[in-house]
């Protein structure tokens, strides 16, 4: 099975809460992985979202520590539009939302 996987950042500038996870994480640039796999017998090359992930760097007696949470891109999508609504204007990357560059 042929995998892939594209990294892109998204910047929040406000604290947010994702889904699942306690407290809130900080305003700031956020790395997102997402791993897709290629679907088998289409006569052309399509890949389907297998997993999408949140890089949190830690802070206070964990700096340096940097843990990947695994979100959903609806989940992404809906903490990056609360944002923008906080902020009244969308400054946001939709990269994470529709990767394009493959890593190697």
């Amino acid at each position: 099975m042929n995998m892939r996987s594209t990294r892109s950042t998204v910047t929040f500038s406000n604290p947010f809460i994702l889904p699942g996870y306690p407290g809130d994480l900080p305003a700031g640039d956020y790395e997102v992985l997402v791993e897709e796999e290629l679907l088998q017998g289409l006569s052309f090359e399509a890949y389907r979202r297998t997993a999408t992930y949140l890089t949190v760097r830690g802070k206070g007696a964990h700096a340096g520590r940097t843990e990947l949470r695994v979100t959903t891109e609806s989940d992404l999508k809906e903490a990056l539009s609360r944002d923008a609504t906080t902020n009244g204007t969308n400054n946001h990357s939709e990269a994470a939302l529709s990767p394009q560059e493959a890593l190697k």
